[in-house]
């Protein structure tokens, strides 16, 4: 099942990376040819869409950033990632996340979760709606000691993206 979930929000990002969000800007010209996504994970995808309410989001992409661009073609995308290396302490980052949300539904059991070692140090709710083929958030959250850290996003007790920070 989430093999296929991740197929077809992957296939709704590659067919339609624009989208109706109020959020969204106009796609940035392709570096390269993206490779046209096979007709039934089209239809899957719509299927999804138009007709899973009830069923939750589909999480497609989630970075760890240190920036979101605010105009031009990179507008509300991760421009910069955090590095390898980790952040300074007192560092304030975005976890940038991108979902497929079936049409007209509103999600608000989504969190961000910050956790130094095993002490949870924030948690701070997330909702997206389903207005378009793809809906970003990104929510600030602020690493304010060193050492090692993680930054998870959970639905419910679900989680379903940890990212782990070097903090210095």
């Amino acid at each position: 099942m989430a093999g296929t979930l991740k197929k077809l929000a992957m296939c709704a990002l590659m067919a339609w990376g624009g989208g109706a969000m109020a959020q969204d800007a106009a796609p940035a010209p392709a570096a390269e040819p993206v490779k046209a996504p096979s007709a039934d994970a089209v239809r899957d995808t719509w299927n999804y869409f138009y007709k899973a309410q009830g069923q939750g989001p589909v999480l497609v992409e989630a970075k760890l950033c240190t920036e979101v661009g605010k105009e031009g073609p990179n507008k509300f995308e991760c421009t910069a990632e955090v590095p390898a290396e980790g952040v300074k302490a007192n560092t304030s980052v975005m976890v940038w996340q991108s979902y497929l949300v079936p049409q007209g539904d509103s999600i608000e059991d989504l969190m961000v979760q910050t956790k130094q070692g095993n002490v949870v140090r924030e948690t701070k709710d997330v909702k997206v709606k389903g207005e378009g083929w793809r809906s970003r958030q990104w929510t600030g959250v602020r690493l304010g000691k060193a050492g090692d850290w993680t930054v998870s996003i959970l639905r419910g007790e679900q989680v379903l993206k940890t990212f782990n920070v070097k903090v210095l």
